[in-house]
C-alpha cells in the first residue's frame, strides 16, 4: 500500500501538547490586558478610588470567570490527551480549532464586560463556550472511533468525558438562560458552575459529572 502524506501526518501528542500549552497560557494572559487601573489623576480620595474601583468591577468579574473556563477547558483537554497512544491528522485539526476557539476567549469577555447589561453580550460569550464544548466533544469522537486511545484504558472512560462534557454544557445553556431574567443571574451562575468544577463535585446531585 502506497504511504499517502494524510496517513502520517499530525500524529506527534507532544507537539500538540505544547501548542496547545502556548495558546492558553497566551488567551490567559490577554484577559487581564483588558483590567486597567484608575488614572492617578482623577483620583483625590478614598471614595473617588472605591467608586473607580466599583466601576471596574464587572471587568474583574468577567476576568475571573473566563480564567476559570480556560482553566476548565485546559484540565478537560490534558485530561483527554493522557488517555491517548497517539494522534492523526484529522485528530490534530479538530485540536487546532478548539485553540481557534480558546483564542476568542478574550474577545468574548472584553465584549461582555462592555456589554454586561446586555443579554446579547452574554449569548455570544455563552456560543463561544459552546463551540469550545462541541470541538472537545468532536475531539474525543475522533479518538474513540478511530484508534487513538491506549489499549489499556478502562471501556467506562470515554463515557466519564462526554459525561463531563455534556454535563458542563447543559449547566452552561442553563445560566446563559437565566440571562431572560439578568445578565447579573447568567454570571452568578456560570461562576458558580465553574468553581464547582474546578474543586471538584461536592453535592450529590452534580456527582453525575
Amino acid at each position: 500500500m502506497t504511504t499517502t502524506y494524510n496517513r502520517i501526518a499530525g500524529q506527534n501528542l507532544d507537539r500538540l501538547a505544547a501548542l496547545s500549552d502556548g495558546v492558553f497560557a497566551v488567551a490567559m494572559t490577554l484577559l487581564v490586558l483588558d483590567l486597567r487601573t484608575p488614572a492617578a489623576a482623577a483620583i483625590h480620595s478614598e471614595g473617588q478610588l472605591w467608586a473607580a474601583i466599583q466601576h471596574i468591577a464587572p471587568k474583574l468579574l468577567t476576568y475571573l470567570m473566563s480564567f476559570l473556563t480556560l482553566g476548565i477547558f485546559w484540565v478537560g483537554q490534558q485530561t483527554h490527551h493522557s488517555f491517548l497512544s497517539r494522534s492523526d491528522r484529522a485528530y490534530s485539526w479538530i485540536n487546532i480549532v478548539f485553540l481557534m476557539l480558546i483564542c476568542l476567549v478574550p474577545f468574548s469577555t472584553a465584549l461582555l464586560s462592555e456589554f454586561i447589561d446586555y443579554r446579547l453580550a452574554l449569548v455570544l460569550y455563552w456560543l463561544n463556550i459552546l463551540a469550545i464544548g462541541l470541538a472537545l466533544a468532536a475531539a474525543s469522537y475522533r479518538a474513540r472511533n478511530f484508534g487513538l486511545v491506549k489499549k489499556d484504558m478502562p471501556p467506562d472512560f470515554e463515557s466519564a468525558v462526554m459525561r463531563r462534557i455534556v454535563g458542563g454544557q447543559v449547566l452552561y445553556a442553563f445560566g446563559a438562560a437565566l440571562c431572560v431574567f439578568s445578565p447579573y443571574w447568567s454570571i452568578g451562575f456560570i461562576v458558580a458552575v465553574q468553581l464547582m468544577f474546578a474543586i471538584g463535585p461536592r453535592f450529590k446531585p452534580f456527582s453525575w459529572i
